[in-house]
């Protein structure tokens, strides 16, 4: 698996939506854990690192460009 690269306030699209139907996501904290908040209904959910490395799908959108 290559090794994707992500940084906080990224917004990034994961393999499955969000059941509002939104696909959007922005990463609002990073750790051992990464908090992601939906785009659509502003819902956050936190996830292990390496769930979460699992479940991306790509970057949409980098923080620092």
């Amino acid at each position: 698996m290559a090794n994707k690269e992500f940084a906080l306030h990224d917004v990034v699209e994961m393999k499955k939506p969000h059941p509002c139907g939104e696909n959007r996501w922005k990463i609002i904290r990073m750790g051992m854990d990464v908090r992601i908040k939906c785009l659509g209904c502003q819902h956050s959910v936190m996830l292990p690192r390496r769930d979460f490395s699992k479940k991306l799908k790509k970057v949409i959108e980098s923080e620092n460009q």
